[in-house]
């Protein structure tokens, strides 16, 4: 029979072996953020800095990477979720005055070592949380941000700007909501595929948001002001795709049009991705669910363009909220 003091030891040496290790990093993490800056971009557009000394550990791997922001719940209070990653079960525990809502986002540019995270908002006004924190925030605000922490080793995901090895064409299609994400693409097309033709077609609300964006000598950008156009969101988006932009053959890149499926954009979010191995010619669209789902007919059905080829994403659906 064991003494107590060899049991005692035992015990502890057990104790150890389960507990002496740390827990392995998630993918996500919340990080404990605030309002640094404020830049005005244009008229629909504006940069937020946020600064807090999590930012170190916050991690992006691609120029659309999503994050999910917390903003003030209703009654008025900043977000405190906890951070031990029990977060999301804490949440779901709050009352509706008390809960803080959640809205996705892109990060658009994060430097580690100065601790800082740009996100840039598009500026329409009071009609929901986001919005109105955005059009009131004042320096010092503090938020909180769940996003990949550097500490994971694998790929946590979140970003769908996976370009084919083979790439020699490239349609990147969007609204202001997909603008943060395409302006990213763009730097990244002008650093590692300076020589591959871009077409990229940028639907905003005013002409003054046609701003200046990092583009290579080989991209071909398109500027679509609705004031200018006079038409609703999301028509311009599709005019130009079957008007201007530039396709594959069918007989050179064969589609698949039999039984496409339509996606009930008022239940689910439309979201579609390409496959890694899809060939020279890659489309990246997003923005207005409705938008989009009309391109994805008219590019696969219409012209038969391969679905592997095609990353297609509601970002939002009018008149609708996914949190």
């Amino acid at each position: 029979m064991s003494s107590p003091a060899s049991l005692a030891s035992a015990l502890g040496h057990g104790l150890r072996k389960l507990v002496g290790k740390p827990a392995k990093p998630s993918a996500y993490r919340l990080f404990d953020v605030q309002l640094k800056a404020i830049i005005a971009l244009s008229p629909s557009l504006a940069r937020y800095v946020f600064s807090g000394d999590d930012v170190a550990q916050m991690h992006t791997l691609a120029a659309d990477q999503r994050i999910k922001i917390f903003f003030p719940s209703a009654d008025g209070q900043p977000p405190r979720l906890p951070k031990d990653g029990a977060w999301q079960q804490a949440r779901r525990g709050l009352d509706a005055l008390s809960c803080p809502p959640m809205r996705t986002y892109t990060i658009r540019n994060l430097r580690r070592e100065v601790r800082e995270v740009d996100v840039d908002f598009v500026l329409h006004g009071v009609n929901g949380p986001a919005s109105a924190w955005a059009t009131r925030a004042c320096i010092g605000d503090r938020l909180q941000i769940v996003a990949p922490d550097f500490a994971f080793e694998g790929d946590p995901g979140g970003y769908e700007w996976r370009p084919p090895k083979d790439l020699r064409s490239l349609l990147l299609v969007g609204d202001e909501t997909a603008l943060p994400a395409i302006a990213g693409i763009l730097e990244h097309m002008a650093l590692a595929y300076a020589d591959v033709p871009v077409q990229a077609f940028i639907e905003v609300p005013d002409e003054q948001d046609c701003i200046d964006l990092t583009c290579s000598a080989a991209t071909e950008l398109n500027w679509l002001p609705r004031d200018l156009l006079n038409g609703d969101h999301g028509e311009a988006m599709l005019q130009a795709v079957c008007e201007l932009a530039r396709l594959p053959r069918v007989q050179d890149h064969p589609g698949c049009t039999a039984g496409l499926e339509d996606v009930d954009i008022e239940q689910q979010i439309l979201w579609e991705c390409a496959a890694p191995d899809s060939g020279e010619f890659h489309a990246w669209i997003a923005g207005e669910s409705a938008a989009v789902m009309r391109i994805r007919r008219y590019l696969i059905t219409d012209r038969g363009l391969d679905r592997k080829a095609l990353t297609l994403m509601g970002y939002w659906r009018a008149g609708r909220t996914f949190d």
